[in-house]
């Protein structure tokens, strides 16, 4: 029932709260950046050192809110990916499974919010298990995606190459560049796939 009310959205839930998902964390995260104290950048600086209140205590606020917001916004994009679910087990196995381990990565993300980095080992293990459920996330997910004819393929394997380029750039470099690109990287994945998943609803509505 209420999975049949979701579906006569006008636009679909995956769409509006990946949308919300995007503009939460670049807008917060940007306005802590604007309010960090000394220099900062993606080369030299983790993205978490913007909420660490030791280095930043006004910026940090903005920072740590705009992780929790983006958390509870990744909520309803998970539950959005229903959009894609066919009656092949093989596909919606793996797409369920990835709405599970998504829903865990919005958690962590929230905590990250809560345990800023100036927290130490609190939020050390809520980022450590944001980026290892964001990796097997975007593997589940995007396996499910390729077995559904109407996903753009090019999506997938850019959400694939996003994981695995970060995989083998933490191997080969590490550092804080890594970690902006895992999740800049991340966010145009949503967008594209908001994009696409809207473009579905209305060859649907056709």
């Amino acid at each position: 029932m209420i999975l049949m009310k979701l579906r006569s959205l006008r636009w679909p839930l995956l769409t509006i709260s990946g949308v919300f998902v995007i503009i939460l964390y670049c807008a917060f995260t940007f306005i802590s950046w604007a309010l960090y104290p000394d220099v900062y950048g993606p080369i030299t600086h983790y993205l978490s050192r913007l909420g660490n209140f030791n280095y930043s205590p006004f910026g940090a606020r903005f920072y740590n809110l705009g992780c929790i917001l983006t958390g509870i916004a990744l909520f309803p994009f998970y539950i959005g990916f229903y959009q894609w679910y066919t009656d092949r087990l093989y596909q919606k196995v793996p797409l369920i499974l990835g709405q599970i381990v998504g829903l865990c990565s919005a958690v962590a993300l929230i905590m990250i919010g809560v345990f800023s980095e100036d927290q130490g080992s609190p939020h050390m293990v809520a980022s450590s298990m944001f980026f290892l459920l964001n990796f097997i996330v975007l593997i589940l997910v995007n396996i499910a995606l390729l077995l559904n004819s109407d996903f753009w393929k090019l999506i997938a394997v850019y959400g694939l190459a996003i994981d695995f380029l970060t995989l083998g750039f933490q191997l080969a470099i590490g550092g804080p560049l890594v970690e902006w690109f895992t999740v800049f990287g991340s966010l145009l994945f949503v967008g594209l796939l908001s994009l696409n998943t809207r473009i579905l609803k209305l060859a649907q509505s056709e």
